[in-house]
């Protein structure tokens, strides 16, 4: 082995998918589907490096939950995993957040305060909606992540960074860097190992063991024995097109665990509503138009090479040809001489 892969552990040392898993099915990390079996295959096999992981995937996928799975199966499991929403706060106080101050830093700075940076020291910090994070902050955080140091706010002096990121966005960032609103430099440096993780939508074996892992949570927080599914409740789950994905699951179910007081969940518990489908040449959602033409723009740039264009992307070959097909994308015709 060469000694630029030393820091890899041999791979009869890296604990097993499935024991992981099991270890962790409090934290949702649990799915039957090919496509969430490939998520956690990829983020096993890039927890056994320190690079830097891209998280890609609508709101309520469960980015959270795969960065802490690459926490827990790192070498730095032992270390800190420490959480920014990077939308959650406004410009200034995020600066101050993720890279703390100085006393006297400005008026209300009476005491020095670590960041974020600093709390994370020897672990993992987790930034998620990372497209939300000003021009301003994302210049300082390039250096983070290039020269792995950083200044606090009124500081002097450059601090060691030891952490590793995890970043995570449920928006399109090359279309951002496009648009202007992220730097194409830190895109680049995120962007080492990018998992994209599919819509419950289009993973719904994995449906039914997250209604079992979350009735129990449920139940448990109740302080009574979990409730069951009917047959027409576990239909109707798996029929709904769940916009608000794995979060929008759990959230269903404990209102229905509430309503049923420890009975057997019917379907008028859930309460889903169905969206209604559009109809003409409206066959797509808004969203769905800037995916399309993504995709397509994607697969202009790389000539129709879609093992390029699945990874610029950040999609699987079988995520890639599965939109390709709904979207009616074809390779045009080679011009004739």
């Amino acid at each position: 082995m060469s000694t630029s892969l030393a820091f890899l552990p041999h791979e009869a040392d890296r604990p097993p998918i499935r024991d992981l898993v099991d270890s962790m099915t409090h934290a949702g990390v649990v799915g039957e589907s090919r496509e969430w079996k490939d998520v956690l295959k990829k983020a096993t096999q890039v927890a056994a490096t320190d690079t830097t992981v891209l998280l890609t995937g609508e709101s309520g996928t469960g980015k959270e939950v795969v960065a802490r799975f690459i926490h827990r199966a790192s070498g730095r499991q032992n270390g800190p995993f420490v959480a920014l929403n990077c939308a959650a706060l406004p410009e200034q106080l995020l600066e101050s957040e993720l890279f703390g101050y100085e006393r006297g830093a400005f008026t209300s700075a009476q005491h020095s305060k670590p960041g974020h940076i600093d709390l994370a020291a020897h672990g993992v910090l987790f930034l998620d909606e990372v497209s939300e994070m000003s021009l301003c902050a994302q210049a300082k955080f390039l250096r983070v992540l290039q020269e792995r140091e950083f200044l606090r706010l009124g500081g002097t002096r450059m601090v060691k960074a030891h952490i590793r990121v995890v970043a995570a966005t449920n928006r399109d960032l090359r279309t951002a860097v496009d648009r202007g609103d992220f730097r194409e430099d830190l895109f680049y440096r995120l962007q080492v190992f990018d998992i994209c993780i599919p819509p419950l939508r289009e993973r719904p074996a994995d449906i039914v063991p997250l209604c079992e892992m979350f009735l129990q949570e449920i139940g448990k927080s109740f302080g009574r024995p979990p409730g069951g599914l009917t047959k027409d409740a576990r239909e109707a789950l798996l029929h709904h097109d769940w916009p608000g994905n794995v979060r929008e699951l759990r959230n269903a179910l404990e209102r229905a665990a509430i309503l049923a007081e420890g009975g057997l969940i019917h379907p008028q518990h859930l309460a889903l509503q169905r969206r209604t489908k559009p109809s003409g040449d409206q066959t797509t959602t808004n969203l769905g138009t800037v995916e399309r033409e993504t995709i397509e723009r994607v697969l202009r740039e790389t000539r129709w090479n879609k093992s390029n264009a699945a990874q610029r992307l950040g999609l699987s070959r079988t995520q890639l040809y599965w939109r390709i097909r709904k979207y009616g994308l074809e390779k045009p015709p080679p011009l004739q001489s």
